[in-house]
């Protein structure tokens, strides 16, 4: 008999079905007629064994079997034998509007495979997860659970996925599909900067801006694997899930559940993948604090002044902050107890009293009389050998015998009292000043990649949120190094990159931006040179790439002249004129005909704003036209270059384009989209800034 059960967006159809065991997807694509035959549509996806095979086809189910002769990765890997472990056969299921619930029993292991499927139907995002329930008296050792598989479409040609390392993080790579596996793992723990969880699939002449294509993430923060895999006979299968060391331990008469793995189609490009993962995040993980504030401008002094922490200098560089329009100020590594350099003390939070003997009070209340609320850095999960806490609790720290990272240690937070003890620390902290961001850290990774210390993470923030719920948090992780939507349900900013080289930040920023809205990442205007590239840039390139997502800045202001000052105090007014449009309007990727530029643009409400990064000289002498997105064709738009002023004479010498001159220029969104915008020629690490509003 077939069972067959659908899940439905706006956007896209997926048609789950059982012939007896667990239920394989037979459909995912663009929405189906309400009237579909669901059992002839899985009938018909059944196929007969040719040459060279078994004479039963195995499925590709939610989690492949190894028993019955199927030849790829299974779904489940246990420690006993699986040709032996008997198939899983469907037992019951439960159906409603947004959420289904399909159940299947292995009773020779004596489990039981749940699969927990949501629709959001506002974002078009379908959420997948799979519960493994040990019916045994005893705990069962498993090697790997992976979320529920789903098919790779037969369309695709290629996989895009993220690869990056620290302050290269988002680094887009194409993989086509072949016969064997696509892999990639994260080992260290935490998401990671070189393997990010998620995945596109494109179908053929797919593009950014139109097409058919799949994506899928795994909302989780720590280990994980990704195997894209094309089987002998061509069918292909996709699956993720967390990485265990040395396995998954079941208990008895109890169950794991996998994290969510988010899949969305799209059959408006690579745009439009992204919109339902932007507005998932926005409608249903984030949880801001003043969600009626637009997101503040940050300025963090860990550039200026790095462990050297004197009151009159912080003092003045609020000042000065406070001048140029931010609206935090963020105290970075430092502020407690011994904390001269990143050898020692992590693990000691209480402040400092050589460095602060008044206490904070006098820079906080500094910060606030100016306007701007206060923020401070952490990183609690980690500890120095040269510290109070490790000298009087050894054992917190996670393998003492193996190497330090950056001359620290992991601690080890579901160890009876760690936790307890971090959340005091924290709270005595945020209960003594009023703190309203934290910057929480995470400098190494872990030399061990179990769940629980993630779950245990997780844990510690929703405790710290419960406890002081006006207070956003930030994740870092040298970086980049941990970004993913689990992370995301327990914090409300991220650290894209420790690279505030504005070149490198505009290609992490696009990598970033097809799972990641702009709101959430924090992109600071760095130093005249960068501290990690050791590269100079102009300044107006440095405030237009920071601009262009959540603003700050991260130098030292006291090295900026009057001239300098005008320019980022006008950057940040611009930054804030738009930010409405950033961080609640669609982000559309564009595809430019000159590879040496970069562009994308914000459409919200009738409004957009268009940032088109010159990232290289051109191989031809003019500019080439730049197509935009996501406009109504037949509406009027009022356009203006933003930063005309920055337009060079040398190489615009008669000056005939109205938009150079910061003239207004009424262009129909069919125009716009057609042939496109012209735009200045431009001298490398130029970006220029367009708005436009209908008429």
């Amino acid at each position: 008999m077939t069972n067959c059960w659908r899940l439905d967006t706006p956007c896209q159809t997926m048609v789950l079905a059982s012939f007896g065991g667990l239920p394989e997807c037979v459909y995912w694509a663009g929405p189906l007629p309400s009237g579909e035959d669901l059992v002839a549509l899985a009938d018909s996806t059944r196929m007969a064994p040719t040459g060279g095979m078994l004479d039963v086809i195995s499925p590709v189910s939610i989690s492949p079997e190894n028993s019955g002769g199927f030849m790829g990765a299974p779904g489940l890997a246990r420690r006993v034998n699986t040709y032996s472990a008997g198939w899983f056969e469907f037992s019951e299921a439960e159906d409603s509007d947004n959420r289904l619930h399909i159940w299947a029993r292995n009773t020779p292991s004596l489990l039981d495979y749940e699969l927990i499927a949501e629709v959001d139907a506002t974002s078009g995002m379908i959420v997948l997860r799979a519960r493994v329930h040990n019916l045994h008296q005893s705990e069962q050792a498993v090697d790997w659970i992976a979320a529920p598989v789903l098919p790779g479409p037969q369309g695709s040609d290629e996989i895009i996925a993220f690869s990056g390392r620290w302050c290269g993080e988002f680094q887009v790579e194409r993989h086509g599909w072949k016969a064997g596996g696509y892999l990639r793992e994260s080992r260290e723990g935490r998401t990671s900067h070189t393997d990010f969880p998620g995945v596109l699939m494109p179908l053929r002449g797919c593009t950014e801006t139109g097409g058919e294509a799949y994506g899928l993430h795994l909302g989780w923060s720590g280990g994980h694997r990704l195997l894209a895999e094309e089987l002998p006979c061509g069918r292909r299968q996709v699956q993720m899930g967390a990485l265990v060391w040395p396995c998954h331990e079941i208990p008895a008469e109890g169950y794991y559940e996998t994290p969510p793995l988010y899949a969305t189609y799209s059959a408006e490009g690579l745009n439009g993948v992204s919109h339902s993962y932007h507005q998932y995040l926005r409608n249903n993980l984030l949880n801001y604090t003043h969600p009626e504030r637009p997101r503040p401008v940050h300025y963090n002094c860990w550039e200026a002044v790095y462990f050297d922490h004197d009151l009159d200098v912080l003092l003045d560089l609020a000042d000065r902050a406070a001048a140029l329009g931010v609206e935090r100020f963020v105290l970075d590594d430092g502020w407690f107890k011994g904390r001269d350099d990143d050898t020692s003390s992590l693990g000691d939070w209480e402040l400092d009293l050589h460095k602060w003997p008044g206490g904070l009070s006098p820079l906080v209340d500094h910060v606030n009389n100016l306007g701007m609320t206060f923020g401070i850095w952490f990183e609690p999960e980690m500890i120095n050998e040269d510290s109070d806490l490790f000298r009087a609790h050894p054992e917190w720290a996670m393998d003492v015998a193996g190497p330090e990272g950056r001359q620290q240690r992991v601690m080890d937070i579901t160890l009876p009292g760690v936790a307890d003890y971090l959340f005091e620390k924290i709270d005595a902290v945020l209960g003594a000043y009023p703190i309203e961001y934290i910057k929480w850290d995470h400098n190494r990774a872990l030399p061990a990649h179990a769940p629980v210390q993630v779950t245990a993470l997780y844990a510690l923030l929703e405790r710290i949120r419960a406890a002081h719920p006006m207070v956003e948090i930030e994740s870092c992780a040298s970086g980049g190094a941990r970004i993913d939507f689990g992370i995301l349900a327990h914090t409300q900013r991220v650290w894209l990159s420790d690279s505030n080289d504005a070149h490198a930040r505009a290609k992490i920023q696009r990598g970033a931006s097809y799972f990641f809205p702009p709101e959430i990442t924090g992109s600071h205007v760095g130093p005249k040179v960068c501290h990690t590239s050791g590269r100079i840039l102009p300044l107006a390139f440095r405030s237009s790439i920071a601009g262009a997502r959540a603003m700050g800045m991260e130098m030292d202001l006291r090295e900026l002249d009057e001239s300098d000052m005008a320019v980022l105090g006008s950057a940040v007014a611009r930054f804030k004129a738009r930010r409405e449009v950033l961080h609640t309007g669609r982000l559309h990727r564009l595809e430019s005909a000159d590879p040496a530029v970069l562009a994308e643009m914000h459409v919200q409400d009738g409004h957009f704003v268009v940032f088109a990064a010159q990232m290289d000289a051109s191989r031809q002498q003019l500019a080439r036209p730049l197509r935009l997105a996501g406009l109504e064709p037949d509406a009027l738009y009022a356009v203006r270059l933003e930063n005309w002023a920055e337009v060079p004479g040398v190489m615009n010498r008669v000056g005939q384009n109205p938009l150079v001159a910061g003239e207004e220029v009424v262009l129909s969104g069919a125009a716009l989209m057609g042939r496109g915008l012209q735009l200045p020629n431009a001298f490398p690490d130029t970006c220029w800034t367009v708005n436009g509003a209908k008429i």
